[in-house]
């Protein structure tokens, strides 16, 4: 029974079997527990946002708030089915949603590639539904673009990453690129859970291989 739930998680479910969420948005701190920067927009004018899934939100999360031109970020849930899931929920598999990192940049001052190249780097990106030893398709690679300028530089970024993990023998890239979705936030103790919690659980490992530099 254990077996089925787990191979039931490493599959994306229907809309029609995906969990009925609920109309009631998550309730979430009106500032970033480090920067004090707002966690909800509307943000500032000049920045632009996008969606980073590579494995459990928490270490993800902390990769991108330390870069320069980062405005903010939180964590939550996108790319699924269920309106204003839970964690818990979530976490059944019966959702479709990952778990995702909101980083609001300024392009002035932090190049959509500079964010890139921590994303291809930080995790494996070739593992599917998993990511280390944690399965499910929460834990699944994405890049969940707001315009299409992102798009098609997280595409060619894609091609040119994948072309460096082959030659090291890794099989092929699964991340999804993709427009944005809808944004859920994340329950309270989710958000700079790394922060409040320094030895908490970070399940990120890169490959070790390097994204070239004309991409950043």
């Amino acid at each position: 029974m254990a077996l089925f739930a787990t191979h039931k998680k490493l599959e994306m479910p229907s809309q029609a079997d995906a969990l009925p969420g609920r109309d009631q948005p998550m309730a979430v701190p009106d500032r970033h527990f480090i920067s004090g920067a707002p966690l909800q927009g509307p943000f500032p004018e000049q920045m632009q946002q996008v969606l980073f899934g590579m494995g459990c939100f928490w270490g993800a999360e902390r990769k991108f708030w330390v870069l320069p031109g980062v405005y903010t970020t939180a964590v939550g849930y996108a790319a699924g089915f269920t309106p204003n899931p839970t964690y818990q929920e979530v976490c059944t598999g019966q959702t479709g949603h990952n778990e995702v990192v909101l980083v609001v940049y300024d392009p002035a001052e932090c190049n959509f590639g500079a964010l890139l190249k921590v994303f291809w780097e930080s995790h494996d990106p070739t593992q599917g539904m998993r990511q280390g030893n944690d399965a499910g398709t929460q834990y699944r690679s994405g890049i969940y673009c707001y315009t299409e300028q992102q798009k098609a530089t997280a595409e060619q970024s894609r091609h040119s990453f994948q072309q460096q993990l082959a030659e090291r023998g890794y099989p092929n890239i699964t991340t999804e690129i993709l427009s944005a979705p809808e944004f859920y936030y994340a329950e309270e103790y989710h958000q700079q859970y790394l922060a409040k919690n320094p030895n908490g659980y970070c399940g990120l490992g890169g490959t070790g291989v390097c994204l070239p530099l004309e991409n950043t």
